[in-house]
């Protein structure tokens, strides 16, 4: 795709949204699933995302998906309180406060943020991990009202069950169907509490989330080491919802932080545009981060978040890391650095870099290669036997000093910190340090790009076996692999995935667009990237057409 002449520029006024109008229409617009099925309830790799404009997000759909919560919890016997957390999307105010009033009706006891303030995707998984493990016949669950890093214009709404990870595909899906039912039945069986009210029920819990989080940061980080070392850390939160977070975690530790952007705006109007023209508070695009790396010479490290903070963006003096490139040299230091377990697992996804798998065996571990999606790890950072989970988007989480479980969500806060704690320990950065990595293995190049797929077409994809792939070689070497489940849980990936010696490709449909997707890299250099995107691209057209 072409990089839009205005990428990496602030954002014009032409660009922002209208939140009186995009608010107004949360409300006024409603879902007619009859008639325009695309109006409903979908959830994707991280819950249901939309924007009011498009009927995609709206009041309908958020009472529905919140009784379908409470329908969910009553048929699973999850009686704790439910956390709720927000981020600062434009619609995550009117979509919060709209759960609020089923939730109440419903007798669910809710925690929220004391003050009504924004609560991030790792803060809250993080207080349902630990309520849990404290009151395991009283468990809880959460509610995050994020659609991540997208558009300003979107609204999102997750679901994180009581192991306090993204919900899993059998459970997304009940609730998706329950809530559809919902809005085909003109929400007839959707209890509601007026909101003026709902503050006085005695079922709305006000509660300090941030210094729990923050008093149990050290025991998942060495921040006495950033502090001794005297890191200067550099922060734009891109606008999100742990801004709030940074100078406390500075005052509590005696760390150099400066957070170099301190705006909240719903219109995200500081934001320079991302490679196609939008405003996406995206951490991991160089475009999105001009901002930060603009600044990469005034600090030792720069960590950028999206507005639920549960990705992060690693900044040092050479620039913006690839997010693969820092998963690498994270997995390297842990494995180096925490006394845990022989027998903990290292989880990637499967479009990830094979450099992880190369890290992980020179330390004598095994990876748990798993299809994309972040819910595939929560079992095993729940149980401690995987070590760290990471995504190729720029996600990850790990386990405390203790090989115990910190959060089961992706956590931007650890991520970021994990940085700066690698230079304080090794005086090296870490994109130092990933180059050193090149030296020992080669240097990995890696790609992604976009396809045309016809509906059906992509369904074939989606269904393909094994036996459909008739090639036995790929850019001139053997083919080792045809995957089309996943090696580390035998889960079904949605695609294809063959690996030779020096390559691999992996090609995934878009769930939302006339696309698929082919994740590709190579150990042999840029010409052999090239052909192996040729034949990819061959490849999988002669078995989808």
């Amino acid at each position: 795709m072409a990089i839009h002449p205005n990428a990496g520029k602030t954002a014009s006024q032409s660009c922002l949204v209208n939140v009186p109008k995009l608010v107004s229409a949360y409300y006024l617009n409603e879902p007619d699933l009859e008639q325009n099925p695309e109006h409903s309830v979908a959830f994707g790799t991280s819950g249901h995302r939309g924007c009011s404009y498009d009927v995609k997000f709206n009041e309908s759909h958020i009472l529905a998906i919140t009784q379908a919560i409470c329908d969910y919890r009553k048929h699973n016997d999850i009686f704790g309180p439910l956390f709720l957390g927000k981020d600062t999307h434009a619609l995550s105010e009117a979509a919060f406060n709209s759960a609020i009033e089923v939730l109440v009706a419903n007798e669910v006891q809710v925690i929220t943020q004391e003050n009504d303030e924004f609560t991030p995707t790792p803060v809250i998984s993080h207080a349902v991990v630990c309520h849990n493990k404290k009151n395991p016949n009283e468990l809880a669950d959460g509610i995050v009202v994020t659609p991540s890093h997208n558009p300003p214009e979107d609204g999102g709404f997750k679901y994180n069950p009581p192991n306090g990870g993204p919900a899993e595909t059998d459970v997304t899906k009940w609730i998706e169907d329950r809530a559809n039912q919902l809005l085909i039945e003109d929400l007839v069986e959707v209890e509601l509490f007026p909101f003026a009210k709902a503050s006085r029920s005695g079922f709305i819990k006000y509660q300090d989330l941030m210094t729990p989080y923050i008093d149990d940061l050290s025991n998942v980080i060495n921040l006495q080491a950033i502090s001794d070392a005297k890191i200067k850390v550099g922060i734009d939160p891109l606008g999100g919802s742990g801004i709030n977070f940074w100078p406390v975690i500075a005052k509590k530790y005696n760390l150099d932080l400066t957070v170099v952007n301190d705006q909240i705006d719903p219109r995200f109007g500081f934001m320079p545009l991302d490679k196609d023209g939008k405003i996406r508070m995206d951490c991991s695009s160089p475009y999105a981060m001009t901002s930060l790396i603009a600044l990469k010479d005034d600090f030792d490290i720069g960590i950028g978040n999206d507005p639920d903070y549960d990705r992060h963006g690693i900044v040092t003096p050479d620039g913006l890391m690839n997010p693969n490139h820092f998963l690498a040299v994270a997995i390297d230091y842990l494995l180096n650095h925490r006394d845990w377990s022989a027998s903990v697992e290292i989880g990637k996804t499967l479009v990830s870099s094979g450099m992880i798998d190369k890290v992980t065996e020179r330390n004598d571990r095994k990876v748990r290669e798993v299809p994309v999606g972040f819910k595939w790890f929560v079992d095993g950072l729940s149980k401690g036997t995987l070590a760290f989970g990471g995504e190729e988007s720029a996600g990850a989480a790990f386990l405390r000093f203790d090989g115990t479980v910190w959060c089961t969500d992706k956590d931007g806060f650890i991520m970021g910190l994990l940085a700066a704690e690698i230079l304080a320990v090794t005086g090296k950065t870490p994109s130092q340090l990933y180059n050193e990595l090149k030296q020992e293995f080669g240097a990995p190049f890696y790609k992604r790009i976009d396809a045309p797929a016809s509906t059906a077409q992509k369904n074939r994809l989606k269904a393909l076996s094994a036996d459909d792939v008739k090639a036995q070689e790929l850019a001139g070497e053997p083919i080792l692999q045809k995957l089309t489940h996943a090696p580390g849980n035998n889960a079904a990936i949605g695609g294809l995935k063959v690996v030779t010696e020096n390559g691999w490709f992996a090609a995934r449909p878009s769930g939302t667009e006339d696309i698929y997707k082919i994740y590709l890299e190579s150990f042999k250099g840029e010409a052999h990237l090239a052909l192996l995107e040729k034949e990819a691209k061959e490849l999988v057209d002669s078995v989808i057409s």
